[in-house]
């Protein structure tokens, strides 16, 4: 046989009694779920940004990087609300390098499925304990959501996932925010596709049980950028991405019509500090045109303690990513007040 079991993981009901969520994180949680539903219902008009690193390799960094969102979040609570980007599963084009926490809660280590989801969840309840805020995670394996849906506030389900019937139809079951992402062709419709889906109910498989889902209003783009088929990076965050986006978005029957766009990734073509750049310029589209106001809910962005990237090495440095390249928290923590100052 070319699979075979290496251990049973413990059920979702088990694993939560075992690192439960308090009563008082609970209600923490509930206040920020209906502030950030808020915004993407239109009650709101506050802005959303999803920032932190690309993959949360270190505990204590990932804390001590959200814990200095705080007073950020403080300051600036008229104009944003601040959600720490906690991801822990990564997507691999090519299936090889590090995978994420869930993989290996070491990351210079073999992987350990066991001690990976214990890792995550404890982390994310750890930064929720230390910072009062809630996280964004991607949810790369939709059976696996279910280690964490009691923490988090929002979800995203990555270009690579996004034409997935499962992921699709798990989303269709959730009552947080879940922004679908363009996929790496960049193709808008099949991202509409998508949030349609998410939006729909279902019936289905899911882990091991028949299951129904009432629709997820809340479900939403992503706009990331695409690759073309020579492998060129194509943005699609510019004036008139967003105003096509709207005019497709008019062509559909669906509820809370939103967008948030990723600064990173093929808008960027990677190139981190000009996230800098991107998140000014589409703030700047918001300004200029009431309708993209109202859709453009938010900005995902890419940061860490230091700047840039490394290997995964023995003496690597603390609070830099082991995978893609993010901004400093000097950068970070300025562009935050710009963005508020023209939200």
């Amino acid at each position: 046989m070319s699979m075979w079991k290496n251990s049973a993981l413990p059920a979702p009901d088990e694993l939560k009694a075992q690192f439960p969520l308090s009563a008082e994180l609970a209600a923490v949680k509930a206040a920020r779920d209906a502030a950030i539903r808020d915004v993407f219902t239109g009650k709101s008009d506050k802005f959303i940004v999803i920032v932190g690193p690309c993959s949360a390799d270190n505990e204590d960094a990932v804390c001590e990087y959200v814990s200095r969102l705080v007073p950020l979040q403080e300051k600036l609570a008229e104009k944003l609300i601040v959600i720490p980007r906690i991801y822990t599963n990564k997507p691999r084009t090519t299936g090889a390098g590090y995978k994420g926490m869930l993989h290996q809660p070491s990351p210079d280590k073999a992987p350990d499925l066991l001690h990976g989801i214990i890792a995550i969840r404890k982390m994310h309840i750890r930064a929720m304990r230390e910072s009062g805020l809630t996280a964004a995670d991607e949810m790369l394996y939709p059976e696996n959501r279910s280690y964490l849906d009691d923490l988090l506030s929002y979800e995203a389900v990555g270009a690579r996932s996004v034409e997935n019937q499962q992921h699709r139809l798990t989303a269709s079951g959730m009552d947080i925010p879940v922004g679908m992402k363009n996929p790496t062709s960049g193709d808008l419709a099949v991202m509409l596709n998508s949030v349609q889906a998410a939006q729909s109910g279902h019936r289905f498989l899911y882990r091991g049980c028949d299951v129904e889902t009432s629709g997820n209003d809340l479900a939403h783009c992503i706009l990331r950028g695409g690759v073309d088929k020579y492998g060129t990076c194509i943005p699609n965050y510019h004036y008139e991405d967003l105003v096509r986006l709207a005019a497709l978005y008019a062509e559909r029957a669906l509820q809370n019509p939103a967008a948030v766009v990723d600064c990173n990734h093929s808008n960027s073509n990677k190139q981190f500090r000009e996230q800098i750049r991107i998140a000014g310029e589409v703030m700047h589209s918001r300004k200029y045109n009431p309708a993209l106001k109202t859709l453009i809910k938010g900005l995902m962005i890419e940061s860490y303690l230091v700047e840039g990237c490394q290997p995964i090495t023995a003496g690597r440095t603390y609070g830099k990513s082991i995978t893609d390249p993010c901004l400093g928290w000097e950068d970070t923590e300025s562009l935050l007040c710009t963005i508020a100052e023209q939200a």
